[in-house]
């Protein structure tokens, strides 16, 4: 798989950065603890790079070429509500509702497709520079990933960029798939790790870590991917987490280690 291949390019690249001269140290952010509350059924089939939740509704986005799709399901019940596809050869990434819109990004296409939040039907497309990764709303903007540890802020209409943040404390990190939380912070999966980064986008300085490696069993952890799927349950302090080929979603909570 093409990510796949990426993860293990990444992690040799990594592995070299930290072995490195002292002088390139950085400050150890503060540690959260992964608690586990609750477990759902996750799709093992699905490749999964965007997590959304909207009200009652459980939004997924997918992808891999001629696999990536949007899904949207009952949060309470698990049905189905609708199913949209990516026709080849788009690579599906990150998704985020904003007000009456479902955005999805691609990977490597420079394009992201506006929804139909209840139907999922495609409305139109907008162009970007770069790659797509994660995608989350804050504050009436939407926040952006790229695999890099920079955050592009967009206007939630016409995907227009509005400016970016780098983070300070975490210069090595491949920010992917996010979370705007209620809080005003953008929780994000640092890849390939099973690092979750709590961000303040406004300044880049990493609030907090936590290590989610301990989440699969060895069994499961045998053919699942890696950490990718994170969102508030609206009204907690409770996320869904998950990741791609995952045969489970955990409820969790973050608290401080």
């Amino acid at each position: 798989m093409e990510r796949n291949r990426r993860a293990l390019a990444m992690g040799v690249l990594v592995g070299s950065l930290l072995t490195g001269g002292c002088g390139d140290a950085e400050p150890e952010p503060p540690r959260l603890r992964i608690e586990v509350v609750g477990v759902r059924p996750h799709d093992p089939e699905a490749f999964t790079q965007g997590l959304e939740v909207d009200g009652d509704v459980l939004y997924e986005g997918t992808g891999m070429s001629g696999r990536s799709t949007v899904r949207a399901t009952d949060l309470r019940t698990g049905t189905e509500l609708a199913r949209a596809e990516l026709p080849e050869p788009y690579f599906g990434e990150g998704i985020t509702r904003a007000g009456d819109t479902l955005w999805q990004l691609t990977w490597q296409h420079g394009v992201a497709f506006a929804r139909d939040p209840v139907t999922l039907e495609t409305r139109s497309q907008a162009p970007y520079q770069g790659e797509g990764w994660g995608l989350c709303t804050r504050d009436g903007r939407l926040v952006m990933s790229d695999g890099t540890n920079t955050l592009t802020f967009r206007d939630p209409v016409t995907f227009a960029p509005t400016g970016s943040v780098t983070l300070r404390d975490s210069r090595r990190a491949h920010l992917n798939e996010l979370d705007c939380a209620a809080d005003g912070s953008v929780y994000a999966n640092d890849y390939p790790t099973n690092r979750i980064l709590r961000i303040d986008p406004d300044s880049g300085q990493v609030l907090g870590v936590a290590d989610a490696s301990s989440l699969l069993t060895r069994e499961q952890r045998a053919t699942a991917d890696v950490l990718n799927g994170i969102a508030q349950l609206p009204g907690t302090d409770r996320f869904l987490i998950t990741g791609k080929h995952w045969p489970t979603m955990f409820e969790v909570r973050f608290v401080p280690d």
